[in-house]
C-alpha cells in the first residue's frame, strides 16, 4: 500500500513539508503552511501575490479549521461541523484565501467555488432545477454572497441563493454536508437580503470569520 503523507505537498520539483507525523496524527507548523499558501498563491494568482501580515490573524483561524485541529478550533471558538463564511471589504482578498485553503488538505474533500450571481444566472436560464442542483450533497463555497440579483424565472422572482442556503441547512442536519461561502455584506444586511429565517439557519450552517473592515483592498 503507498504511503499517505498529506502533510507533504509536492508543486512541481518543489516538496513542501507543512508539519510532522507523530504516530497517525499530523503536527502542522503554522509558519510551514504560510510558506507554502504564498508559494501556491504565486502559482495561482501571479507573481505579485504575497500573504500580508495583517492578514496572519485571519490565517491562523482558517488552517487551523481546515486542518481540523481540535484544541485550537475550540479555544478560537470554531465549530468543525460548520462551514465557513469568510466576510470583508472589497478586494480583501477572500476568494483567494478560499482558493488557497483547500490544497493545504488534500486528503479531504474539495469544494467547488462558485460565484453566487453565476448561479442566479442559471436560475433565471433553467429555472428551479439550479437550486435542486446545489442542494446535492457537494461541497460548495459560494462567491459573494449577497450582491447578487434576484432571479426570476418565467416572470416570477426567487432569492436564488436564500431558497439554496435553505436547501444547504437541511443537508447540513440530515448528513453534515459543508456549506462554506464569502461576503461583503455584515450580519444586519445579510439579514436584509435574505429575511430572518434564512439568517437564523445561516447562523447554524457557519461559522462567522471577518476581515478588519479597514482591510484594504489587495487588487490596487
Amino acid at each position: 500500500m503507498r504511503d499517505i503523507k498529506p502533510h507533504i505537498i509536492t508543486e512541481g520539483h518543489e516538496q513542501y513539508c507543512l508539519g510532522e507525523l507523530n504516530g497517525n496524527e499530523i503536527i502542522y507548523d503554522f509558519e510551514k503552511m504560510i510558506l507554502y499558501l504564498n508559494a501556491k498563491g504565486k502559482m495561482l494568482f501571479g507573481k505579485a501575490f504575497k500573504i500580508f501580515e495583517e492578514d496572519k490573524g485571519i490565517l491562523f483561524k482558517l488552517c487551523n479549521y481546515f486542518i481540523q485541529d481540535e484544541a485550537n478550533c475550540k479555544r478560537l471558538d470554531i465549530d468543525m461541523d460548520k462551514g465557513i463564511l469568510l466576510s470583508g471589504p472589497v478586494g480583501c482578498g477572500k476568494t483567494s484565501l478560499m482558493k488557497l485553503l483547500r490544497c493545504i488538505v488534500p486528503h479531504q474533500k474539495p469544494y467547488k467555488i462558485m460565484p453566487a450571481r453565476n448561479i442566479v444566472f442559471g436560475f433565471n436560464h433553467v429555472g428551479y432545477k439550479t437550486i435542486e442542483d446545489y442542494g446535492n450533497s457537494n461541497y460548495f463555497c459560494f462567491d459573494d454572497l449577497g450582491v447578487e440579483p434576484i432571479g426570476r424565472h418565467y416572470g416570477k422572482d426567487c432569492n436564488v441563493m436564500g431558497e439554496i442556503m435553505l436547501s444547504r441547512y437541511d443537508l447540513f442536519l440530515q448528513s453534515k454536508v459543508k456549506t462554506h461561502a464569502t461576503t461583503n455584506l455584515n450580519a444586519q444586511e445579510l439579514e436584509e437580503r435574505y429575511g430572518n429565517r434564512v439568517r437564523s439557519r445561516m447562523r447554524e450552517l457557519f461559522n462567522l470569520i471577518a476581515f478588519d473592515n479597514g482591510s484594504g483592498d489587495k487588487r490596487k
